[in-house]
């Protein structure tokens, strides 16, 4: 739990970064593209100095040894294959991490910020959903009570009476839903398999995919770049690096059907003590009542 706290905690700061920019005159892809680059780098930095590549070996080709987790789940790749694993996951997540950027963008042009903002975070069922299904990860009772009370608390916090009655299900909602459940779901397949030795390959995969994708959207959207975007970018890029990373350490030792409902909920908890402790803003009566839901949540699901 307490690198799920992390996790949560680096998650929040993101969204409160963010917060301290909305007003001022910024191009959110350059920010995007910056928080990428700053990641990618601090994950090699990392690399060279875990020196993770020092010793390791071709033990069995990548193909044998994957072949032996498909044939029993418990299997862990060797080192060698647990880079390579990391590259190719890796690099299909940088996309999904950069669609559901994107799209989150779009949503909120389209959908509104409330329905936008419960469609991302409810993106967290892909990932439950698959674990108990491919590797039978399934709660206590009291926890099934800790879930259900984690997701109830994300709708209370997202929605209102206005963004229920202007609900459509459109396709940029249900893109958004798939690819930021499957940006999350990448974490727990390589955690599943890898060794966590070398998860930093795993996240330079991510970041160095996702910041050349977001580079070449910029530039052909020919945006203005300022200092003040690019330094926003960085401050967001190391948070953004370390809920991954901590969110991978949990995994270990945390049911992905607990970990994401309590990552995703408590993340919200904290967006809006820090928008009071920062902002000064006042937390509605109904965020009140999520943040309550979610204490009560983590303790249930800790008993």
């Amino acid at each position: 739990m307490f690198y799920l706290f992390l996790a949560i905690l680096c998650s929040a700061s993101i969204a409160l970064i963010f917060k301290y920019t909305e007003n001022a005159n910024t191009n959110r892809y350059v920010i995007t593209s910056a928080n990428y680059f700053i990641a990618f780098v601090t994950s090699f930095i990392m690399i060279l100095y875990k020196r993770l590549f020092d010793g390791l070996i071709w033990e069995m080709p990548f193909i044998d040894d994957v072949k032996l987790f498909i044939e029993n789940d418990q299997h862990i790749l060797s080192p060698y294959s647990s880079v390579i694993w990391g590259i190719i996951i890796g690099g299909i997540a940088g996309v999904f991490f950069f669609l559901s950027f994107t799209y989150y963008q779009k949503s909120v042009r389209d959908n509104g910020v409330g329905i936008s903002g419960t469609v991302a975070k409810l993106g967290i069922l892909i990932p439950m959903i698959f674990s108990i299904i491919i590797w039978r990860e399934f709660p206590t009772v009291i926890q099934w009570i800790g879930i259900v009370l984690s997701l109830v608390s994300i709708l209370v916090i997202n929605l209102s009476k206005k963004s229920i009655k202007t609900f459509d299900l459109k396709p940029t909602l249900l893109l958004l839903f798939i690819f930021g459940g499957m940006a999350e779901f990448s974490n727990k397949i390589y955690q599943k398999y890898a060794l966590n030795d070398y998860k930093d390959v795993f996240l330079l995969s991510i970041f160095f995919v996702a910041f050349w994708i977001s580079v070449t959207y910029t530039i052909k959207r020919k945006g203005k770049a300022t200092l003040k975007d690019i330094f926003t970018g960085f401050a967001v890029g190391i948070p953004n690096l370390f809920s991954s990373y901590f969110l991978i350490l949990s995994l270990d030792t945390l049911k992905t059907s607990v970990a994401f409902p309590i990552y995703s909920a408590g993340s919200i908890v904290l967006i809006n003590i820090g928008g009071l402790l920062i902002y000064k803003e006042k937390i509605a009566p109904k965020n009140q009542l999520a943040i309550v839901m979610t204490i009560v949540a983590l303790i249930l699901i800790n008993i």
